[in-house]
């Protein structure tokens, strides 16, 4: 019984089949590319065809970036890759590694032999490449006097930076004339020195368009340059020998003009931003310094001489006040204390005053009690001869005269006789 194949089945076993042949790996192939369909992934479709059939073909991304020329239909090339099927649909195509555009092949050999020539003299080395200025001044374009690149390049320059001179030095982009025509203008802008970068370059075009900017003069004349350089040659997909030299490269001519000059809309934007950074910052530092200077003013203020003749006035007035309380209290202490001491004296004078009285009491009582007018006054009498009591009669005489002092009165008295009982 004949074996029945699911659709899956065979489709599997013809690309094994296909991929299994040694024939059909590493071909080549030539045809004309149609029905071109890249897609947004970095994939390119398309269909390969001569006189006679056409086959599906395509290239992934991983393959494609090394693509030195732009793909389009109608374009003539000779491609190297496998061929195998597509499972879901069946459909025989070209899994394509390499491609070169077909009569290109002198040109591309000796596209790499410069290139490995230049390179070996150290003209594709980052460490000589010149910086870009920032902001430049004027800008000198070398290419041609017409045609859709150069005026892309002016609108770019003037709508972002109108600040730039733009001065076209005009030269041939395509011939066999056009390597000498860029040279002679690449020197011309050198020996004059006005402009600050210099783009060189053109619009796309096939490798042969494209081969003024692969020759050897241009590339020596680039490196040459004083003024920095920056290649603008053709579309993304397109270099050349002046992009390797080249200070910097630029995808394609509009992007030059992009990278050449700062965007007036940024820079405007980013003066604002630094305006008022540096507003702030102006703010902060004038509000520091005003503490820090109030800080040394009260610093100051406490050691000046108004300050310290201040204090001391203040310490006078209040050591004054203190002296003038001091006395006032020292008076009054001064007073109350005579005062407690006339107190006391006068207690005491007053004390002593009634002893003495006590003391004069009892002695005029003792002394009254001894007073002979005391005695007097029971009777007797005090007989005195000239101021002195006589207490003797025999110390008088006849004739004497006496005195004699009653309890009430005297009396003049004249002695008769005396008796001595």
């Amino acid at each position: 019984m004949s074996t029945i194949y699911t659709i899956t089945r065979l489709n599997q076993e013809i690309k094994q089949l296909l991929e299994a042949n040694p024939a059909f790996r590493g071909l080549d192939v030539s045809g004309e590319i149609s029905n071109y369909r890249p897609h947004p992934s970095g994939h390119h479709y398309f269909t390969l065809k001569d006189e006679g059939a056409a086959i599906s073909a395509v290239m992934f991304r991983s393959d494609a970036v090394r693509l030195r020329f732009r793909l389009q239909n109608g374009l003539k090339v000779i491609a190297r890759g496998r061929v195998s099927s597509y499972p879901k649909s069946g459909q025989v195509q070209l899994y394509i590694a390499s491609m070169a555009p077909d009569g290109a092949g002198a040109l591309h050999e000796a596209f790499e032999r410069l290139k490995a020539k230049l390179f070996a003299e150290g003209l594709f080395d980052p460490a000589r490449k010149k910086p870009i200025p920032a902001m430049p001044g004027s800008v000198a374009l070398v290419t041609a006097e017409s045609g859709a690149a150069v005026q892309d390049m002016i609108r770019i320059l003037g709508r972002r930076w109108p600040l730039a001179r733009v001065r076209l030095f005009p030269a041939l982009v395509q011939g066999a004339d056009a390597p000498r025509s860029l040279c002679r203008a690449l020197e011309t802008v050198n020996r004059l020195a006005e402009d600050d970068l210099i783009i060189i370059g053109r619009g796309g075009g096939s490798l042969e368009d494209l081969w003024a900017f692969n020759d050897e003069l241009v590339a020596r004349a680039i490196a040459a340059s004083k003024l920095p350089v920056i290649s603008a040659v053709g579309h993304e997909p397109d270099v050349t020998i002046a992009d390797f030299v080249a200070d910097l490269r630029a995808p394609t001519p509009s992007g030059a003009a992009e990278l050449a000059v700062p965007d007036q809309e940024e820079v405007a934007l980013r003066l604002f931003q630094l305006t008022e950074r540096l507003a702030h910052a102006y703010r902060r530092a004038l509000q520091t310094r005003r503490q820090r200077t109030e800080l040394l003013e009260a610093r100051l203020s406490v050691h000046s001489p108004a300050h310290t003749f201040a204090e001391k006035r203040a310490a006078a007035g209040r050591l004054s006040e203190r002296l003038e309380r001091a006395f006032a209290d020292g008076i009054a202490g001064r007073r109350l204390a005579v005062d407690l001491a006339l107190d006391r004296l006068d207690t005491q004078t007053a004390r002593q005053l009634g002893a003495q009285r006590e003391r004069f009491r009892r002695a005029a009582v003792a002394l009254d009690a001894l007073s002979p007018l005391r005695v007097m006054g029971r009777g007797y009498a005090l007989a005195s001869r000239g101021g002195t009591a006589v207490t003797d009669a025999s110390a008088l005489k006849k004739g004497d005269r006496l005195e004699v002092r009653f309890s009430k009165g005297s009396a003049l008295c004249t002695v008769e006789k005396t008796s001595k009982t």
